[in-house]
């Protein structure tokens, strides 16, 4: 049954009976002949052949969120019982935001390396929907996001940032994060009529193009805390920041996670804070 679900979540990532083969290694009847047992077992037809290749049909896209779970269930299973038997060391998948990798989860990890040495450990740089896709998915094990739901760990704060001398940063464009990033949103919610001069894909590239005078940008205090003890950017005054943006821990279930997940999810809760840290202190424009 196991094989026949991961047959059609195959079919349904790529889009034809050929593609789908090739990934599995069978040949397109053997796929076929997969794909059979699999409709009989559910009592309804879920995909429909053309020229063009596979589509879902109706029972087919309801039944496609069921099947992704069953997977990520059984591989959950799968690792935690090897674990358990010590017959792998053991992995945690972990997936979260540019500001959470770069800032606030390098003195977690060397931590929990440390104390679980032969652990793999996988930190994957996401935006919040591509995070809980992976969870849906059962590629990621844990997801530190800002959406509702999961576990509390902290808050963090975001302000507007200037280099320093900037001579009037409230009028001045932003430097920001690709479409889809939750800084962005936040930036297009609270600043709608900003112009933004800038997209750009990490926090570093942000941090360098507002130094360089660019523009001004928000982002996490977290973030700019050194550069800002050291007078490389300054905290720019407005009554529209910080702005508190939650992060939390998403997963599946206590239950349903891996040793070694389990593991890092205590400790991620052992170490949350109430609220943002790094520097207090403000610079008003010039």
């Amino acid at each position: 049954m196991i094989d026949e679900l991961a047959h059609f979540l195959l079919i349904a990532e790529h889009g034809t009976f050929t593609e789908a083969a090739r990934h599995a290694h069978l040949t397109q009847p053997a796929l076929s002949a997969s794909i059979r047992r699999l409709e009989e077992r559910v009592g309804s037809r879920l995909l429909s052949r053309g020229r063009h290749g596979a589509t879902l049909t109706a029972s087919g896209a309801a039944f496609l969120p069921r099947a992704r779970a069953t997977i990520a269930a059984f591989e959950d299973g799968r690792r935690a019982a090897r674990e358990i038997e010590g017959l792998e060391a053991g992995e945690v998948r972990l997936g979260a935001g540019a500001t959470v990798c770069t800032y606030l989860l390098p003195p977690i990890v060397a931590a929990f390396r440390r104390a679980h040495p032969g652990i793999t450990f996988v930190l994957r740089e996401s935006t919040t929907d591509e995070a809980l896709d992976g969870l849906a998915r059962g590629h990621l094990d844990l997801a530190i996001v800002t959406t509702k739901g999961g576990e509390r760990w902290m808050t963090d704060e975001l302000v507007l940032i200037a280099a320093p001398g900037t001579c009037d940063p409230l009028s001045a464009p932003f430097v920001t994060f690709r479409p889809g990033a939750t800084t962005r949103q936040l930036v297009e919610k609270s600043f709608p009529d900003a112009r933004i001069v800038m997209e750009l894909g990490s926090i570093a590239a942000v941090k360098e193009n507002v130094r360089a005078g660019v523009g001004v940008a928000l982002v996490s205090r977290h973030a700019v805390a050194d550069d800002v003890a050291r007078g490389r950017l300054m905290i720019v005054d407005d009554r529209r920041t910080p702005i508190a943006r939650p992060l939390r821990i998403v997963h599946r279930g206590h239950d349903r996670l891996p040793p070694a997940a389990l593991a890092l999810l205590e400790m991620l809760l052992s170490r949350r804070a109430s609220r943002a840290g790094g520097t207090r202190g403000r610079a008003r424009p010039r």
